[in-house]
């Protein structure tokens, strides 16, 4: 239980990078009016395969956000979490300057990583041979690189490290940042979490291990999360990343607050390395930890943001895990997976979703789960079908479960002034 004593944490500033928009109002507006940003591929030939579709960005310009030169030495992912990140500072109206450096940290998570780069420089040492291989390879790909090139740009000397859990990636390093600031070890941290993994090797490598929906038909159909026709989750790209502050530093500063951070909770299947366990004990486990870290019941729960891939196995078990965590309230609290209408960002997505807890709280709306149109009788929950809903949320949660069986969940809650 969450003790008296321990520094409150809250969230200041937030910012996205998404297949439906490149700044947070855009992407809350289209998010809920239930639009969806899964499309035919144009970052990327798809004429070899056999998964035409997916959630990538191809509005993103670098340019755009960073000097162009700076640009090249930085991969896609990385660019991506410049940009988001950039965008929660700018939100948050915090002045690096007027604070304790030391004491502001960068964590962040990544699945994979500068895949991207991986890929050219390896067809350039082949083709071209071992001493046309770019000296910033190392430095774009490495899975540290976007926590690194933020903590650098606004002279940040606090912790700074990666987080590489599979999908639960940005989600275990909110729950580092949140356990950072609760021990006076950070007073700010910048969280959450990117990921660019749309390249020719990211799309052969699910599509051929079969995780991946094949509606090519429909792309914007293809992502249905709990729905009985579901065929696998659609690749997406993207990054959230949000400001977690000590809530007296926040204060001090005048800064507005989005919700406040209030449990965290992780666990490992210790099963397959890529299915989940079927019953979702390492998941129900997680919730359990999050809830109890939080100092809320299960009943004080509103609205969970499903981890919700649109796979058969993952949304089945991810409803079983609900179920066991919460009981009869399951079929009382109000569920969306907004992969419906993004895709799966993999290490990105608990960050994203992390800014969407904040903007349910802050709106009172809850974005819909798309695409739902066969109930499916071993997920018989509220997922909020196709339309957003309205109701007040004062707690709601998070969930990311990876492969490697990782699990990972947070609690957000409506801040109240003590």
């Amino acid at each position: 239980m969450q003790q008296e004593s321990q520094r409150r944490i809250v969230v200041t500033g937030i910012g996205v990078v998404t297949p439906l928009a490149l700044d947070v109002e855009a992407f809350w507006q289209r998010l809920v009016a239930g639009e969806c940003g899964i499309h035919d591929l144009t970052t990327l030939d798809t004429s070899q395969y056999k998964v035409h579709f997916g959630g990538d960005i191809p509005d993103f310009d670098v340019a755009d956000f960073v000097d162009p030169r700076e640009a090249k030495r930085l991969d896609r992912f990385t660019q991506f979490a410049v940009h988001a990140g950039g965008q929660a500072i700018k939100d948050s109206e915090i002045q690096f300057d007027s604070v304790d450096r030391n004491k502001c940290g960068v964590i962040l998570g990544s699945g994979i990583g500068g895949l991207g780069e991986i890929e050219v420089q390896i067809e350039r040492m082949l083709t071209k041979g071992p001493d046309r291989v770019s000296p910033f390879t190392v430095p774009k790909m490495m899975v540290n690189a976007a926590g690194g090139n933020i903590s650098i740009t606004y002279g940040l000397k606090g912790p700074n490290y990666a987080v590489a859990t599979a999908c639960a990636s940005a989600t275990n390093a909110m729950g580092d940042a949140l356990r950072s600031i609760r021990l006076g070890e950070t007073d700010v941290v910048i969280t959450g979490g990117t990921e660019a993994a749309i390249t020719r090797m990211g799309l052969a490598a699910f599509q051929n291990m079969k995780a991946l929906s094949t509606r090519n038909d429909d792309p914007a159909t293809a992502s249905r999360p709990f729905d009985a026709d579901r065929d696998g989750f659609v690749l997406g790209e993207g990054a959230g990343l949000l400001i977690f502050e000590e809530l007296a530093h926040a204060k001090a500063r005048g800064a507005k607050i989005y919700a406040e951070v209030l449990g965290y909770g992780t666990t490992s299947d210790a099963g397959h390395i890529t299915a989940p366990d079927p019953e979702g004990y390492g998941a129900s486990a997680a919730m359990r930890e999050a809830i109890a870290d939080a100092g809320v019941t299960p009943a004080d729960v509103d609205y969970i943001n499903a981890h919700g891939t649109s796979t058969p196995l993952g949304d089945k078990a991810e409803t079983q895990a609900i179920k066991s965590v919460f009981g009869q309230h399951a079929y009382k609290t109000r569920i969306s997976s907004t992969k419906s209408a993004l895709g799966h960002s993999l290490g990105a997505s608990g960050g994203i979703e992390a800014v969407i807890l904040c903007k349910t709280i802050e709106t009172s709306t809850i974005a819909p789960t798309i695409n739902y149109e066969t109930p499916d009788p071993n997920c018989d929950l509220d997922y909020t079908p196709n339309q957003s809903a309205s109701c007040e949320v004062k707690i709601a949660m998070s969930n990311s479960f990876g492969f490697g069986g990782h699990n990972a969940c947070v609690v957000f809650g409506k801040y109240e002034d003590a």
